[in-house]
């Protein structure tokens, strides 16, 4: 007889796939698209494969292996999705899915069944008819991300204008605290290149970190993915298809292309990262190349409020780095407008008035201190 704890967790685990093969065989029944209920058949045999493993697991403690009925939670997606179409709760299943693989996580059973590699797939499976039924291609989301991959994916025009507006931002707003408190050019100058390299320091590293923790957390999920490449390329080969005609393939058509695909290692490497992962190895990106990018445009933001005090101290030298700061705070709000679509002459008002409103307060607190300690 088996442990007690064991042959409870055993019985969880067999509600839940009770759970996951009612999903399954209740949207084959309601979708109408014939691949797509295909798909969801065959998702269903393996979540009775599944079924009996835990029933067995049971038998074998010497347990009642029966079935109950699915949880109120399972019947309630199912109403839903029958009232409102099967689009309604694929999120919720795609999360149900993900569960199931962190519950699986490291238990010797179901590693050694294969269950947390399954039900990772089967989320993988459900984000790609999620995207496929989002209808992104040809909507406005579609225009929107062909705009961003137009300007280079988004990414690199993002890092560049926020990490000027950055870099200009916080410095004039620590040069109008100490020149609010005026003690002198270069007491002026000294806060400024220090927040200068401080900030560009930081924003590099900080870059630097970010982008080698994701390189490094991409290139282990491509690991593993190589080596159940290699362990079982069966397996991957049919959750390639599975994927391809949940995007609305043709099964015959989409099995072809899988077996396609799979016969060529490293292009099947590279195919089952962009579609079971979404990683594109070719675009993770260099960490030093980020951190450099970072630490120029920082400095460029903060070099501006800076720039007049170089050449003198006082009300001229304030009103110029003001006059400076306000233009380069225009031009950085419109090129934001390249990410938000909203208007260049509101993007580029909003951040003026949002940037001299924080050196104005800087400057208020300084001279507040600066009277007070007699600087």
């Amino acid at each position: 007889m088996a442990p007690v704890s064991d042959v409870q967790r055993y019985r969880r685990y067999l509600d839940e796939e009770v759970d996951g093969l009612y999903i399954y065989q209740q949207l084959a029944e309601i979708e109408g698209e014939p691949q797509l209920r295909d798909v969801y058949r065959r998702l269903a045999e393996t979540e009775t494969r599944h079924l009996r493993l835990w029933q067995q697991q049971l038998r074998d403690a010497g347990a009642d292996d029966a079935t109950h009925r699915p949880s109120r939670r399972a019947r309630l997606l199912m109403w839903l999705a029958r009232k409102g179409g099967t689009d309604l709760v694929l999120p919720a299943i795609k999360a149900f899915e993900g569960d199931a693989t962190d519950m699986y996580a490291g238990d010797l059973i179901a590693e050694g069944a294969n269950l947390p590699a399954d039900e990772a797939a089967h989320a993988r499976i459900f984000d790609a008819i999620s995207k496929q039924r989002a209808g992104v291609r040809g909507s406005i989301i579609g225009r929107v991300e062909a705009r961003h991959r137009a300007l280079g994916g988004g990414n690199a025009l993002r890092a560049a204008v926020l990490g000027a507006n950055d870099g200009l931002v916080s410095n004039l707003a620590l040069i109008a605290g100490f020149a609010g408190a005026a003690p002198g050019q270069g007491a002026i100058l000294l806060a400024g290149f220090a927040g200068l390299l401080a900030g560009a320091s930081s924003m590099a590293l900080g870059e630097w970190i970010s982008v080698t923790s994701s390189r490094e957390a991409a290139e282990a999920q491509i690991e593993a993915e190589r080596e159940e490449l290699r362990l079982d390329p069966a397996a991957e080969e049919e959750e390639l298809a599975l994927i391809y005609q949940a995007k609305g393939l043709p099964r015959a058509d989409a099995e072809r292309l899988a077996s396609v695909i799979i016969a060529d290692p490293e292009r099947a490497l590279a195919t089952l990262a962009r579609e079971e992962l979404d990683i594109v190895p070719e675009e993770l990106g260099s960490p030093w190349v980020a951190a450099i990018v970072s630490f120029v445009l920082f400095s460029a933001g903060a070099i501006v409020p800076v720039i007049p005090f170089l050449f003198g101290a006082g009300p001229v030298a304030i009103a110029a780095s003001a006059l400076f700061s306000a233009g380069a705070l225009f031009l950085v709000g419109a090129g934001i407008t390249l990410l938000t679509g909203r208007s260049m002459l509101f993007g580029g008002t909003r951040q003026l008035v949002l940037g001299l409103l924080a050196a104005v307060l800087t400057f208020v607190i300084g001279s507040v201190i600066g009277n007070a300690t007699g600087i």
